[in-house]
C-alpha cells in the first residue's frame, strides 16, 4: 500500500465542504420553496457561499500536495 498521510487527511477534509455545499443548497431550496419571488435575490448569495466552501476544499487539496509528511 503506497501513498502518504496527506491523501488520507485530504479525504477526511473533503467531507466538510461536501456537507457545507449540501447545507447551502438545502437552505436555498427551502427559502425558494417558501417564497418563490425571492429566488432572484438569494441566488447570488447561494453562489457566493458555494464558491467560498469550494475554495476551502481546493486549499485542502493544494496543501495535501505541498506539505511533506
Amino acid at each position: 500500500m503506497e501513498g502518504t498521510l496527506n491523501v488520507v487527511g485530504y479525504g477526511l477534509a473533503a467531507i466538510g465542504p461536501g456537507i457545507g455545499v449540501a447545507l447551502i443548497f438545502a437552505a436555498w431550496i427551502t427559502a425558494t420553496a417558501r417564497q418563490p419571488e425571492s429566488a432572484g435575490i438569494t441566488r447570488p448569495m447561494l453562489f457566493m457561499g458555494f464558491a467560498l466552501v469550494e475554495v476551502l476544499a481546493l486549499f485542502g487539496l493544494v496543501l495535501a500536495f505541498v506539505l511533506p509528511v
